[in-house]
């Protein structure tokens, strides 16, 4: 991986707990991370916490949510999807938008690789992202992640999007 050349930060990645729910309805009232997440703005507060409650508890073999702390607070969430044998898919949401921009995404993106190398031997790291995630893509590209395709598109922050699939391969 290459080097960021950023300082340390203090992030640790955690296990979820339902009491961080107040943490994720703040979230739920900031517009910029819900246009970059495809959240529903304004989101009714009970499906919200039923929504929280499932990530908190329900575990499937091959998918893992951690809670990204940073400062002894929760600020967002980093997930592996599609764990399989030597690869998956990772995919992180800030949610306090004002860190963005500041090297938080690349020191969590950093960590959930090592995570997943040491719990699940994992070696090639699959992401996606818009292309007009500018943010995203250069975080990517400075870690060493390749684009591999251009398929797909979706709505990022109310415009139709273009998706850019990325790869990480330890072994290369």
């Amino acid at each position: 991986m290459k080097s960021t050349g950023t300082a340390y930060l203090p992030i640790q990645l955690r296990a979820l707990l339902i009491e961080d729910f107040p943490v994720v309805e703040k979230w739920s009232n900031d517009h910029a991370f819900c246009l970059a997440n495809g959240w529903e703005i304004d989101r009714n507060e009970d499906e919200l916490f039923s929504w929280w409650h499932n990530c908190v508890h329900n575990h499937p073999h091959d998918f893992v949510r951690l809670g990204v702390q940073y400062e002894s607070r929760l600020i967002g969430y980093a997930d592996l999807a599609n764990i399989n044998g030597i690869s998956a898919e990772i995919g992180i949401a800030i949610g306090e938008s004002k860190l963005w921009g500041h090297g938080v995404g690349t020191e969590v993106v950093k960590l959930l690789m090592v995570n997943a190398t040491e719990k699940f031997g994992t070696e090639i790291f699959d992401a996606e992202t818009h292309e007009a995630n500018t943010r995203s893509k250069k975080m990517l590209e400075k870690l060493g992640f390749t684009e591999i395709s251009r398929i797909g598109s979706e709505v990022y922050q109310g415009i139709e999007s273009r998706l850019i699939q990325y790869r990480y391969n330890k072994g290369e």
